[in-house]
């Protein structure tokens, strides 16, 4: 129960620092945004609100699995942006290829730990 409550804290922590980090570097974030996508500045506005929200939700029992399924779900979409990343390496060139790779397989064990507190608590017996 200890680590399951650090587990929530960490992500929280994370998905707010990394919410915040598109507003304090949306340039980074901008860069990355697949052309296909219409208005990015708005979309790396509403993905930095997204991960805010996400992170905030899982503080909260009554948002949490809400919240978990919803990171989850932003996750998914996220990929489209770390294969983009890969198919267009050579604008990239400051980030190795490797790196691309490794950000992408990251996205899974990420989905799968927001998918952790999807699920509903048991209550503890003693």
């Amino acid at each position: 129960m200890r680590w399951r409550r650090a587990g929530i804290y960490a992500q929280a922590l994370f998905y707010m620092a990394a919410g915040i980090n598109h507003f304090w570097h949306p340039a980074f974030y901008l860069a990355v945004m697949p052309d296909h996508y219409a208005h990015p500045a708005l979309m790396v506005q509403l993905s930095g609100v997204a991960e805010i929200a996400g992170g905030l939700g899982l503080l909260l029992p009554q948002t949490r699995r809400t919240a978990a399924l919803g990171i989850a779900a932003m996750l998914i979409v996220f990929l489209d942006v770390h294969l983009y990343m890969i198919e267009h390496a050579m604008r990239f060139f400051t980030i190795p290829e490797w790196v691309l790779w490794v950000r992408l397989s990251l996205q899974f064990p990420l989905i799968a730990w927001a998918l952790v507190y999807a699920r509903k608590e048991r209550p503890t017996t003693y």
